[in-house]
């Protein structure tokens, strides 16, 4: 992926952080000199409703928007919502998704079924779906809202650039916050990491 462009689609619930991870996702790749555009859709997210964002990035990009068949990385907050953009995926596309469930309210209220078996279904459909539950490693760390760095920690080794480069934008997100949050967010970007790969190996040997 080094001389194109990189198209990475992030999705999930609104209050997970898609919108900050895409942010600082964006935030890496031009610290590494690429040209970098995003674009964000989102459903009411204050109060849980889906979100969306495209990323871009590479020589020189012209459009935010990714086209469906062309995304490299699908980063699933939330498993329905990965299987529900999972066309957007190039065949060798990877998608790794968060497989805790999260209902939105739109299915709460019955305007949408939840699937049974989200990650099933990615894979029987013959997507590279590489899936951990993201929510249970955030609150053994001890706080939910690190499931966004605990995602970014998963995606940080299938960029075209160093695991380094992202983790040192996520540290200046938090820096402001102090060096314990800073030291929290550490952790989760290193189990995140830690869980796609352990993940990935047993897509491989399964």
């Amino acid at each position: 992926m080094q001389n194109e462009i990189t198209n990475i689609l992030v999705c999930g619930i609104g209050g997970q952080g898609v919108m900050t991870a895409t942010e600082i996702l964006a935030e890496a790749a031009i610290a590494e000199g690429h040209d970098a555009k995003k674009t964000e859709v989102a459903g009411m997210a204050q109060r849980g409703g889906v979100v969306t964002s495209h990323l871009r990035f590479g020589p020189k990009v012209l459009s935010p928007q990714i086209a469906p068949g062309t995304v490299h990385v699908l980063l699933g907050f939330e498993a329905a919502e990965a299987l529900r953009w999972s066309a957007y995926l190039r065949p060798d596309g990877l998608a790794l998704v968060n497989d805790s469930r999260l209902v939105p309210p739109v299915v709460e209220i019955g305007l949408y079924d939840y699937p049974a078996d989200p990650i099933g279904d990615m894979r029987a459909a013959g997507i590279r779906t590489v899936s951990f539950d993201a929510a249970t490693i955030a609150s053994n760390l001890g706080d939910l809202r690190l499931g966004n760095t605990v995602m970014l920690g998963a995606i940080a080794d299938h960029l075209p650039f160093s695991a380094d480069v992202l983790l040192r934008c996520i540290e200046a997100r938090f820096a402001r916050k102090g060096a314990a949050i800073v030291e929290l967010n550490r952790r989760a970007f290193a189990a995140g990491r830690a869980a796609a790969a352990t993940h990935t190996k047993e897509e491989v040997t399964a």
